[in-house]
């Protein structure tokens, strides 16, 4: 896989939760480290993802985001 993305991150698919349209892939990517995303069912398919097996986490974003409260 060659892909311009810098931000990628070999791991182990330890979940996949579906819903009515998309799930929620969640990889191990070691060091005590875990990435999620949502993405649709359609791809998971086309993917062939299953628990256990392996996959990229692949993050190409102007930035990201987090808030808490005041």
């Amino acid at each position: 896989m060659k892909i311009s993305a810098r931000n990628q991150w070999k791991g182990k698919v330890v979940s996949i939760n579906e819903g009515a349209v998309n799930a929620i892939v969640v990889l191990d990517i070691g060091a005590g480290n875990k990435v999620a995303a949502t993405i649709s069912l359609e791809a998971v398919k086309e993917l062939g993802l299953k628990v256990g097996g392996e996959a990229y986490a692949v993050v190409k974003a102007t930035s990201v985001m987090v808030g808490v409260d005041e």
